[in-house]
């Protein structure tokens, strides 16, 4: 038996999807002038630097309220940056699983340990349709391991946790985990790809129907 574990914003969550719902409702409430999908992709890309950047840990909630209020800045937006970013992540209760989850999921733990390792704190992660799925001993979260992908100390303490194998969609992530040393299956999600600068994963699958027997082939 293989201790698999899954990201969660990427090969768990359509997370650009219920973000920018998130940020529609709250810009149509604000008046803002751009579109919702450019203030989510604004904000996920100034919450994953804050987050490659950190020298000591903090909690996620503050990388994506500093994103947030960034994000305001450079774009003109109004708002309260840190009622919203509160608003932003209560929001995750409602971001869509990828169609493919709960079937793959249940058919995976027939054979495996089955976890999340994910950028997130523990009460975020709480309020995700992915916490119910997953037993609380087997969520690997950067507020326990207190490190952030793609830095190499949250893959060691995954690996010195039992991580056998990690499925990410992301770039960053493949590339972290694999240079950690890592058994990676990469979920091919639509708007990520991998690194053309960095190592390939052992497998990729085009959802996680296939997990199931890419972790077996791996695993013999």
């Amino acid at each position: 038996m293989a201790f698999v574990t899954l990201d969660l914003f990427s090969a768990l969550l359509d997370s650009r999807a219920g973000g920018t719902a998130a940020l529609d409702d709250i810009g149509g409430r604000r008046g803002w002038p751009v579109d919702a999908a450019e203030a989510y992709d604004a904000w996920d890309a100034r919450n994953k630097a804050s987050q490659k950047d950190t020298v000591e840990w903090v909690p996620f909630a503050e990388h994506s309220r500093r994103a947030l209020s960034a994000t305001y800045r450079e774009l003109g937006l109004r708002g309260d940056a840190d009622a919203d970013a509160r608003r932003l992540l209560e929001s995750v209760a409602d971001w869509p699983l990828w169609p493919d989850v709960t079937t793959a999921w249940d058919r995976l733990r027939t054979a495996h340990r089955v976890g999340v390792l994910s950028n997130v704190d523990d009460a975020v992660f709480a309020r995700t349709r992915v916490a119910p799925l997953v037993e609380a001993v087997d969520v690997l979260t950067s507020e326990r391991l207190h490190a952030y992908k793609p830095h190499p100390a949250i893959y060691r303490r995954a690996a010195q946790a039992g991580v056998d194998v990690h499925v990410p969609a992301s770039a960053r992530d493949t590339r972290g985990a694999l240079e950690a040393g890592i058994v990676v299956v990469r979920v091919q999600r639509p708007g990520h790809s991998v690194d053309p600068d960095g190592p390939l994963p052992g497998l990729e699958i085009p959802d996680l129907v296939g997990l199931p027997e890419a972790v077996a082939t791996l695993m013999r």
